[in-house]
């Protein structure tokens, strides 16, 4: 007589699944982790008991160093800068996929050498269960501390220079070129710039896209005007390109608050928006559509790259390998351009 086959072991994936929760939560629940409901728990126990599942040893033993949080880490220089209305949407969407998974938002600024210290400390000790980093300028110190990471670590948006391995970001460039093709296509000749920080792969890739529209277009793009993604600096990169170009006729602003602030600086000098000149900025936040006049932009799901940048920290954490992400943009006219 032959012998039964051995009975397959159910999988901790099958508990989740038969409990309605992510693995991530049927490990914490599994381990007596903090930050599991009681509803969650009782229904992770339950899936238990009706599938005889027997937890591995060598799983559990990793599982109970879970912290039951996630950090997102700014770097950045001004404390403020988690009220960016940007930031801030970035904030609500990793907030609400990261509780889904029952795990907590940790907000961290790495804007001096005591908090970039913090920072290392955190990657370092497993201080968490998994990183988004956000923010990164070139050679910052934040992409070689997550590279030597003991725990999983996703970029939003992807550094200068070669590729992490999990990132999620938005079409930057060909964002950035369908705003110029857009200020071409309404008779713009004289059509320049003002740059975001070249210090980051945003700036940069924005930039590319404007100048690739414009040499496709047969004309002569105009060097870099960069301004650091605030309004006086747009207001600012828009009084020296009417000081050194005064007969341009279209701006594309890397982002709405430097496109707020060449609106500004245009009104002031008299120039008429759109008739004498028409602006189109990138972002798509509350301060296009209130600018005066409102502000033509392309828009990127800034709600959405919190929300997939905690999906794929998840999905890391509970030992899956995802792909990167790059989210499409679109652009939004209104009465600037």
């Amino acid at each position: 007589m032959a012998e039964d086959a051995p009975r397959r072991h159910p999988t901790l994936d099958e508990v989740a699944g038969l409990a309605g929760v992510s693995r991530s939560v049927a490990s914490r629940a599994l381990n007596n982790a903090p930050h599991v409901s009681r509803a969650k728990r009782e229904a992770v126990e339950r899936a238990v008991r009706q599938l005889g599942y027997v937890p591995n040893p060598t799983a559990r033993a990793l599982a109970t160093r879970q912290t039951g949080a996630a950090a997102l880490v700014v770097s950045g220089e001004d404390p403020s800068i988690f009220a960016d209305p940007f930031f801030a949407q970035v904030i609500v969407g990793a907030s609400a996929a990261l509780e889904e998974a029952d795990l907590h938002l940790m907000l961290c600024l790495a804007a001096t050498d005591r908090g970039r210290k913090r920072v290392e400390e955190l990657l370092l000790s497993r201080g968490a269960d998994g990183v988004m980093l956000m923010a990164l300028r070139e050679d910052d110190p934040l992409a070689r501390m997550a590279e030597e990471a003991a725990m999983p670590v996703v970029f939003g948006g992807r550094p200068v220079g070669p590729a992490p391995r999990w990132y999620v970001d938005v079409d930057n460039a060909g964002g950035a070129r369908e705003a110029t093709e857009y200020l071409i296509s309404l008779g713009r000749t004289r059509v320049a710039a003002i740059c975001g920080r070249l210090d980051t792969e945003a700036g940069r890739a924005r930039y590319r896209g404007y100048r690739d529209a414009v040499l496709a277009a047969g004309l002569d793009p105009f060097a870099p005007q960069e301004g650091d993604f605030t309004e006086p600096s747009g207001a600012a990169a828009m009084a020296a390109l009417l000081a050194d170009h005064p007969d341009v006729d279209g701006v594309f602003a890397a982002n709405d608050n430097m496109g707020a602030g060449a609106l500004r600086t245009l009104r002031e000098a008299g120039r008429r928006v759109p008739a004498d000149v028409a602006v189109v900025g990138f972002d798509d936040l509350t301060v296009a559509r209130i600018a005066d006049p409102p502000l033509t932009t392309v828009h990127q799901p800034v709600t959405a790259l919190g929300r997939e940048m905690a999906r794929m920290l998840v999905a890391l954490i509970d030992g899956q390998d995802p792909t990167p992400l790059i989210l499409p943009t679109r652009l939004v006219p209104r009465s600037s351009a």
